[in-house]
């Protein structure tokens, strides 16, 4: 491998924090593309024509994550000094689509509450933890990562927000309902030990696999398809009510913790009805009103 693919793993490391896994993928889809056409620095344009062929097999997305790999290694080279020319011209442009998340309506979302509320009035622990982790799934938009592993710190006395440290260690405040702040306080009564997490369990705090399993009981219980109930479900479920209910994409973009806003468009399809309502009731030339 070449020492430049060593160069830019690090500027990605140390300028964008990306996270080992990401670096990871990053490295075999670099390392992958040298073993075809050799060392990148001096690739051609000639030589990267001939990585379609040997990729011919794989998936539109997987093309498209090695192209976009390569495009940044290529403008990393050309910032650095390695080279003073672009070659990734001569790359396929794959169109990959991303796909759709699952939704949950307003009604499911409703019944998973309901049932979770009912269970938390005996004000039995693990009823109340269940409540506050959903509280915080749907209310918050947490990834389940960032939910089990929440420090106790991060809950504010004072101020209805939450410290998050997300993917790459990037920090964001995300607010937190009157209706999850009730749900945490009654946990906070009721949690034991001197744990330093917020959800801590024997292994040190809840797993993401306890939190999924827990979800999935939940919906069981609450006559829901379990298979459409999911960490990251609720996630979407709560990215995509607030767009429906008028929030502003930059806004969801913070609130989700994307770094980049394209990440945060996906969600954009479920807002397609309200959109096409919205200008045909608002543009100045509806309701049939002419220029002439």
């Amino acid at each position: 491998m070449s020492a430049a693919i060593d160069s830019f793993l690090a500027m990605l490391a140390a300028e964008r924090g990306a996270a080992a896994n990401t670096l990871a993928a990053y490295r075999r889809d670099l390392e992958g593309s040298e073993s075809v056409i050799g060392d990148l620095v001096n690739a051609t344009r000639a030589d990267l024509e001939k990585l379609p062929r040997a990729w011919s097999d794989l998936a539109a997305s997987t093309v498209a994550r090695k192209v976009s790999a390569l495009r940044q290694f290529f403008g990393f080279c050309i910032d650095d000094g390695l080279r003073d020319d672009d070659p990734s011209a001569a790359l396929p442009r794959p169109q990959a689509r991303r796909p759709l998340p699952k939704l949950l309506s307003h009604a499911e979302v409703a019944k998973l509450f309901d049932q979770a509320e009912g269970e938390a009035a005996s004000d039995r622990p693990a009823p109340v933890r269940m409540l506050t982790l959903l509280e915080l799934l749907y209310g918050s938009g947490l990834r389940a990562t960032e939910l089990v592993a929440l420090p106790l710190a991060a809950v504010p006395r004072d101020a209805p927000f939450l410290t998050i440290t997300g993917k790459g260690g990037q920090q964001r405040m995300v607010p937190v309902s009157r209706r999850a702040q009730q749900a945490i306080g009654r946990w906070l009564a009721l949690r034991e030990g001197k744990s330093a997490f917020l959800f801590p369990s024997r292994q040190k705090h809840l797993s993401r696999i306890r939190l999924y399993q827990m979800l999935k009981e939940l919906a069981a219980r609450a006559d829901l398809d379990p298979a459409k109930v999911s960490p990251h479900v609720l996630r979407h479920a709560f990215a995509t009510h607030l767009l429906e209910g008028g929030a502003d994409l930059r806004v969801l973009q913070t609130l989700l913790g994307h770094a980049d806003i394209a990440t945060t468009q996906i969600y954009t399809h479920v807002d397609s009805a309200r959109l096409v309502a919205l200008v045909n009731e608002r543009h100045p030339l509806a309701g049939g009103r002419g220029a002439g």
